[in-house]
């Protein structure tokens, strides 16, 4: 087998990676089959193989499966002894072994091998409290037929995704928000605070998706659905930046070590190939370099690049499959992507404003042609204050010296200039001070432009405060203003961006990431190392570097920082440009009534003349692309079963 450990080809039966979805009608009203199966059906990709249903009296839970070969006995849902719980599951929980070991020991009957069934055994015995003893990601449901209870639960990173809604006495859920929107209860209407998160933030907030109703469960909490229509949402995992100085710098770099090998060695565990992302960045570079130093066979690795060399990382990840021996396999992308984009509209499911969802769909699509498992390196710019805006704040931090009269006489000279005028925006932000002038950096559309973009009716529906949650986030006392930003983009960033976007796109191709670096207790461990260890001297990822100095070679670790960027502003003066203007600028946006034509034109001319608008650009195509594709019409599943019941829902209904 590729890419996996000799002594770890055994009989370990993890979850798949699987879609699940659910109706609990909480007064007892029937659930149809046919209902549960359209769900299941519109996210068939992230289950291609296998479906399972379970039905009674007012409770239907489904779910699509990726099966792994070997996994003969992981049909889901899987049940405790007598049948009284039932449980839906995407995720892996990597210390199943131990878990079930201490199950058994206290009483507890198996009939499988997978780490699904413990979670019904584990509900048993500690109730909600039951996501305290987990390490890895995961979504599940578990239905307690005895108190008429159901259970939601998502990973504490946010590395697995989880909706619900709850319309008319029922709560509806689903790994995806197009399965919620099959049923004929639920108004596909915006919801006006995502969107304008969206269009300042890029992404939609962490408790509310762009459709009004229709929520997510945070990142480290639970949902508790009682039959008297009680329904509360607890936190369960918090991360908290206590630096520890009691450990000098060889500490951290020896248990940084062993910490790394063990979660990338706990996510090689597998009966298929397991392959990996490679940018030929640091991140990715260590977690290809851990991964070989286990692996009894060679690595295989999968690389996206583009014609454009500056935004080319293609060589660089040649070097590192070279030095480890990879078995790789990359692609140059050239302005083809438009070929696409219309599939990653609806795998995407709600808009998002990072163009890096282009090379993630077809990076994964390049592995799923090999593998069934691939790593992938997010998480250690949070961790370990990778980002260049870190730098950027360190340095800004000297603007709060200067007297506040003579910052708000720059940022009235800064309003006063003509937009597109150089300097307005540098005098505007300076202008500005602590959580403001941060969040000023990241803000995509200002207050202003947003006055502009949307219709005036449309702009009075929103809030006009979409950094209210970060701002809380970058208030929370964590003892250190480079803590206070790295919380902010765990909470943040981390989940509603990067996360999203790995495991949309990957499940497009019914293809499984794992992401080691964000192992829970990696990063409640990285939550210990001393700020000083991060930024040092304006040099990022200090102690992370030092830990992968005699692993990695010093060329790639020393190499500054590219990130994962697409080369739209070239894209968009070529092939892009007629396809911008013919989209945002069509009848059917403007009928729509949303966005002012006028000012969308006046942003086309703005990046024609050279003013870089690559991110707000690329948001008003993801907003118009979701808005055909699940608001103008029925969103149609993709690779939808032939007409009819399926034999699983069949056998489940008459039970």
């Amino acid at each position: 087998m590729d890419a996996t450990l000799h002594d770890l080809q055994t009989e370990d039966q993890l979850n798949i990676m699987c879609g699940i979805a659910g109706i609990v009608s909480l007064d007892k009203k029937p659930v149809e089959p046919s209902e549960l199966q359209s769900m299941c059906d519109a996210i068939i990709h992230r289950g291609p193989d296998d479906e399972g249903y379970y039905f009674e009296p007012g409770v239907g839970l489904g779910m699509r499966r990726l099966s792994i070969i070997g996994l003969d006995t992981g049909h889901q849902p899987i049940h405790n002894e007598d049948g009284t719980v039932q449980v839906i599951f995407n995720g892996e929980i990597y210390n199943y072994k131990e878990l079930r070991q201490d199950l058994q020991q206290r009483g507890h009957s198996f009939y499988t091998d997978t780490d699904t069934e413990t979670l019904v055994h584990l509900y048993e015995e500690y109730g909600s409290k039951l996501v305290e003893k987990l390490r890895g990601m995961f979504a599940f449901a578990i239905w307690d037929g005895r108190k008429r209870q159901l259970l939601l639960a998502r990973d504490r990173l946010g590395i697995k995704p989880l909706y619900y809604a709850y319309i008319h006495g029922r709560l509806i859920f689903a790994s995806e928000v197009k399965a919620i929107l099959q049923l004929p209860e639920v108004d596909i209407a915006l919801n006006w605070t995502s969107t304008q998160r969206l269009f300042t933030f890029l992404s939609t907030p962490a408790s509310e998706s762009i459709i009004e109703g229709v929520h997510k469960l945070c990142p480290g909490h639970i949902l508790i659905a009682a039959e008297n229509q009680e329904i509360w949402v607890e936190q369960y995992w918090d991360v908290q930046f206590v630096p520890d100085y009691t450990h000098d710098e060889n500490y951290f770099v020896e248990r940084l070590r062993e910490l790394l090998l063990e979660a990338v060695r706990l996510r090689m565990i597998s009966d298929v190939p397991v392959g990996a992302f490679l940018s030929g960045g640091l991140d990715s570079s260590s977690v290809v370099a851990l991964m070989s130093g286990l692996a009894s066979e060679p690595v295989r690795t999968y690389t996206i690049g583009f014609e454009d060399s500056g935004f080319n990382e293609a060589p660089y990840a040649r070097r590192v499959a070279e030095q480890f021996g990879t078995v790789h396999t990359e692609q140059i992308l050239a302005m083809d992507a438009l070929d696409v984009i219309d599939d990653i509209a609806w795998y995407l499911d709600e808009p998002l404003g990072d163009s890096s969802v282009i090379p993630t769909y077809l990076v994964s699509k390049l592995a799923s042609k090999h593998v069934k498992v691939s790593l992938s390196a997010d998480g250690g710019d949070e961790l370990f204050a990778g980002y260049d805006k870190y730098v950027v704040e360190n340095r800004e931090r000297k603007y709060r010296f200067v007297p506040p009269p003579l910052r708000r006489a720059m940022g009235r000279i800064g309003r006063g200039l003509p937009e597109g005028t150089r300097g307005k925006n540098f005098l505007e932000h300076i202008a500005m001070e602590g959580v403001r002038r941060y969040l000023d950096a990241s803000t995509f559309f200002k207050l202003e432009e947003q006055k502009r973009l949307f219709k005036p009716e449309i702009f009075e529906l929103m809030s006009g405060n979409p950094g209210r949650s970060e701002a809380a986030h970058l208030r929370k006392d964590n003892g250190n203003w480079l803590s206070s930003l790295q919380y902010l983009d765990l909470k943040s960033y981390l989940p509603l961006d990067i996360l999203t976007k790995v495991d949309r796109m990957s499940m497009a191709h019914g293809l499984e990431a794992r992401v080691p670096l964000l192992d829970h207790k990696l990063v409640e461990f990285a939550a210990t190392i001393p700020p000083e260890f991060k930024l040092r001297e304006g040099a990022t990822k200090y102690i992370f570097k030092k830990a992968m100095r005699g692993i990695l070679p010093d060329a790639i670790i020393d190499r500054p920082k590219h990130g994962f960027a697409v080369p739209l502003g070239q894209w968009f003066k070529g092939r892009f440009d007629d396809f911008l203007h013919d989209l945002l600028l069509s009848d059917t946006s403007k009928r729509r009534g949303i966005l002012n034509a006028d000012y969308v034109e006046h942003l086309m001319k703005l990046h024609r003349g050279g003013r870089p608008l690559d991110s707000q650009l690329w948001t008003l195509i993801s907003f118009e692309l979701w808005c055909r594709t699940f608001m103008d019409r029925k969103p149609t599943p993709r690779g939808k079963p032939s007409g009819g019941r399926s034999a699983a829902v069949t056998a489940a209904a008459t039970r």
